[in-house]
């Protein structure tokens, strides 16, 4: 049987309005109709599309294993075990034949975890509502993993203002594990966050991105980049903008204030009030364009949103300039392209659209502005890479280690990057490999070359040593650092 996955449109109420998700069609062409809906769960749920995507892939390579294993197993347990192995180890022989026909490469234990634990979830929501059996139920967990589970509820809630109420339910929770929990994936330092390299901005701003024949494409994307350079923005964040939301500064008339809404509740533009009484973008759009927020948007027109928090009730993130130049670049860059949108139809209040023929007006898309990225990246002769610096998220990064190294506390950087908690930065904050290396050489270099004998060195007292913090065993600094938690500790 061919599994093959499609995006539709599924109505489910006499209102006509649909909704966008990944369905799998069976041989007959036909919708498999549970997992319907439980993508449609998911969509109510608040899921991202990547997050369902990544189900409904689960759910698809199961349906293949189980299709190509028919009557080979005695129990839905035993057939979900031998899937999981094969997700490890793959379906191909030491001889380069599979006699299953699935032809599959072995996963990562990160990916093939993650299958797991989506199909759990599935099966066991398919348990519940359609009385089926679950193929990886919860059983009596032995005594190493209740001790696990219970490290990991703690984690979770230790900084839960209501968690004292929650320990009726810690039983429950760290007796029960998953039949085939997946095997454990490596263990990770704090990754390291690769930032623009400085040396090349200057080119890529005037050279590659300015190198675009058409003027309005390389002012929209330079004022893109300065957001996401100057101002700390993601890529999708930035293509969130509307027209009215690039305000003058009072405080620099040089300058401006923008403001990043929420897609869907953010407040409407100019104190705009709906036939309802709602406020919110989301209104705004279907009210005014018949539209929807581009978050609920599946395919190429969709944007997302990451960041749980806003500066504001109205629902937006403030851009804060760093340094100040940068929104001072964008206010003048701001007057051209504003000019030439006025001979442009729109129907929608995005600020930043297509200038190509075919889809001219239309909202700019992340497809297409990774691709002019790419091409500036060229056009100074670099190729696009992560690894290196050079793709769009790497703007972000340079902006949260220019705060880093002014040396601007954490609570500000957090304010700035729009971040939830302050766990959230320390990608930003570590020092990245390049400054370790340069450290432990000037540290090898006074070793050498001491410039008083060694013997009369002293050793830091422990008072000393803990102000420096301990994160491999004291990570929430509970009793390390310049100010523990816990107070200091003596003795």
């Amino acid at each position: 049987m061919q599994i093959v996955k499609i995006i539709a449109k599924v109505v489910d109420d006499n209102s006509g309005i649909f909704t966008e998700i990944p369905v799998l069609l069976d041989q007959y062409k036909e919708p498999i109709k549970p997992l319907v809906e439980y993508a449609l769960k998911l969509k109510r749920d608040g899921m991202s599309p990547s997050t369902t995507n990544n189900y409904i892939k689960a759910t698809q390579l199961l349906l293949e294993y189980m299709t190509a294993n028919v009557s080979a197993f005695s129990s839905p347990q035993a057939l979900f075990e031998s899937f999981s192995s094969r997700l490890y180890t793959g379906t191909i022989g030491d001889d380069g034949l599979d006699p299953s026909g699935l032809y599959w490469l072995p996963c990562s234990k990160q990916v093939a975890r993650l299958h797991i634990n989506a199909l759990s979830k599935i099966t066991d929501w398919l348990a519940e509502k359609h009385g089926v059996i679950s193929m990886n139920p919860l059983i009596e967990a032995d005594n190493l993993t209740q001790y696990l589970n219970f490290a990991a509820w703690f984690r979770r809630n230790q900084y839960n203002f209501l968690g004292h109420i929650k320990d009726k339910h810690i039983n429950s929770t760290v007796r029960y594990a998953r039949s085939i929990q997946g095997k454990r994936p490596l263990g990770k330092q704090s990754q390291d966050a690769i930032e623009f390299p400085e040396r090349y901005f200057e080119s890529f701003y005037f050279n590659g991105l300015g190198g675009a024949s058409d003027c309005r494409v390389v002012l929209r994307d330079q004022l893109i980049i300065l957001l996401m350079h100057g101002g700390g923005l993601r890529e999708s964040e930035a293509l969130h903008l509307w027209l009215e939301d690039v305000l003058i500064d009072p405080s620099n008339l040089n300058n401006v204030k923008v403001r990043i809404y929420h897609p869907e509740d953010g407040k409407a533009p100019n104190n705009w009030r709906g036939s309802s009484g709602k406020t919110t973008r989301a209104a705004y759009l279907k009210e005014l364009y018949a539209l929807s927020p581009r978050t609920d948007l599946m395919g190429k027109k969709h944007v997302g949103w990451k960041s749980r928090v806003t500066d504001s009730k109205d629902g937006y993130l403030e851009v804060h300039w760093f340094p100040t130049v940068f929104g001072e670049v964008f206010a003048k860059l701001w007057q051209d392209y504003t000019r030439f949108l006025t001979a442009i139809e729109r129907n929608h209040p995005y600020a930043f659209v297509s200038f190509h023929h075919k889809h001219l007006g239309h909202p700019y898309t992340l497809n297409a502005f990774n691709y002019n990225y790419h091409q500036a990246l060229k056009r100074i002769g670099l190729k696009p890479c992560k690894a290196d610096g050079l793709s769009p998220h790497s703007h972000r990064h340079s902006y949260g280690r220019r705060l880093r190294r002014a040396g601007v506390d954490e609570i500000v950087i957090k304010k700035c990057l729009h971040h939830a908690s302050l766990d959230s930065q320390i990608v930003y904050t570590t020092p990245s490999i390049k400054e370790v290396t340069a450290s432990l050489n000037a540290a090898t270099f006074r070793l050498l070359n001491p410039t008083k004998p060694i013997e009369q060195i002293g050793t830091p007292s422990w008072a000393i040593l803990t102000e420096h913090g301990f994160n491999d065993i004291d990570p929430d600094g509970l009793f390390t650092g310049k100010h523990p938690k816990l107070g200091k500790r003596h003795g």
